[in-house]
């Protein structure tokens, strides 16, 4: 479970970072993410350097340093994803429901491999 909340977490903000980095990058506010609290101009840039933060936090996870704040990290886009897609007004499109379970499930998941993480000792090496 650590490895897959590691490996999701993981491909979650090089996904976020490339789709705020394009949005960024046409120069309009073309991003539209209904399901998360930030809207217009200031959308991409949240995604963008929330993604960043994210890459940090899972890269300092897989080093074994400071791992609660990849704790923090889980529980924080699993709380998102909870509260964007079913505990608000949000409309879903065609077949995007499925893709919304399936995200929010993962990130569920997740969430106990984080702690894990946080809780797993380091064998010492042999040499």
């Amino acid at each position: 479970m650590r490895y897959f909340s590691l490996l999701f977490h993981l491909l979650l903000v090089w996904f976020l970072i490339a789709v705020s980095g394009l949005a960024l990058a046409s120069g309009t506010p073309s991003l539209n993410l209904k399901m998360l609290p930030w809207a217009g101009t200031t959308l991409p840039y949240v995604l963008f350097f929330g993604a960043l933060a994210g890459l940090l936090i899972v890269l300092l996870a897989i080093r074994g340093t400071l791992r609660i704040l990849f704790v923090i990290w889980s529980l924080l886009v699993a709380v998102l994803l909870l509260k964007g897609y079913i505990f608000s007004g949000y409309k879903f499109g065609t077949g995007e429901f499925k893709t919304a379970i399936y995200l929010i499930v993962a990130s569920l998941i997740a969430l106990p491999g984080a702690w894990f993480q946080f809780r797993h000792t380091p064998r010492p090496r042999k040499y």
